[in-house]
């Protein structure tokens, strides 16, 4: 299995728009992040869980030639905003899967209604399948996928575990019953917004207390704000088996 950091960033993505912070002047490509999200290339399926506003650009650079399926994690704008922009994959492929809880299959009926419930349907549109997540696991053609519920504030989210691989994002508190189906893993993926305290999203201190109590053989801090620190300053702090993403990093992952 094979994962590419579309993007590693906050909602507002770093450099922020007409910010002086030194992080968002820094010419350090690891310091300039789009919105978080990932690819996953497993066997011949390729999936992206979220799909935010930057989703072309990343595409651009990512260039993979398909898109089975779309996964996301929550409804917020920083994560669905760029799904229009799946068209040209279904112009190549026909109807493409998409993956995520009731609530936010709702809220994109809604801000895209002109490809889910218009009565006369634009001809240029993406035709895509509904597909509701529960917090039990599913499969995408053959990939067990197990969500993992969290909160985002009070907004309950899903991270995934895709064999020895999870993703979380978004996430300030966890269930110690969710804990218990990220055990053992080979790599784990978990936002750390800054270091100062936020009602949202795990600070620094939080994310690496998370990850000594899970103990995976690697972690990857990911949906990273400027205010975090430059890149490779903050590296440097890190426990040995901790890293920060960056955009366009790529990982393998045995199955």
């Amino acid at each position: 299995m094979k994962i590419t950091f579309l993007g590693t960033g906050t909602s507002q993505g770093i450099p922020v728009i007409g910010s002086n912070h030194p992080v968002c002047l820094s010419e350090n490509p690891k310091d300039k992040r789009l919105r978080v999200s990932i690819l996953v290339e497993w066997q011949n399926s390729t999936f992206v869980v979220d799909c935010g506003p930057d989703f072309r650009q990343q595409m651009l650079r990512a260039n993979p030639k398909k898109i089975d399926a779309v996964i996301f994690t929550h409804e917020h704008a920083d994560h669905t905003a760029g799904l229009d922009d799946i068209r040209p994959f279904f112009f190549k492929q026909g109807d493409i899967d998409i993956y995520a809880h009731k609530r936010v299959l709702g809220q994109l009926t809604q801000r895209f209604e002109y490809i889910f419930t218009s009565e006369i349907k634009y001809p240029g549109v993406p035709n895509l399948i509904q597909n509701e997540i529960k917090n039990e696991p599913f499969n995408i053609d053959g990939l067990k996928i197990i969500p993992i519920e969290g909160l985002h504030y009070k907004l309950s989210v899903f991270g995934y575990r895709f064999g020895n691989f999870a993703y979380l994002t978004d996430m300030k508190t966890i269930a110690e019953t969710e804990k218990q189906k990220l055990k053992n893993l080979d790599v784990l993926v978990i936002n750390a917004l800054r270091e100062e305290e936020h009602i949202s999203h795990f600070t620094l201190a939080e994310a690496l207390d998370i990850i000594a109590q899970l103990k995976p053989k690697k972690a990857y801090l990911t949906h990273i704000s400027h205010l975090l620190g430059f890149h490779d300053e903050v590296e440097q702090k890190l426990p040995n088996n901790v890293f920060l993403a960056y955009d366009g990093l790529e990982i393998s992952i045995s199955e």
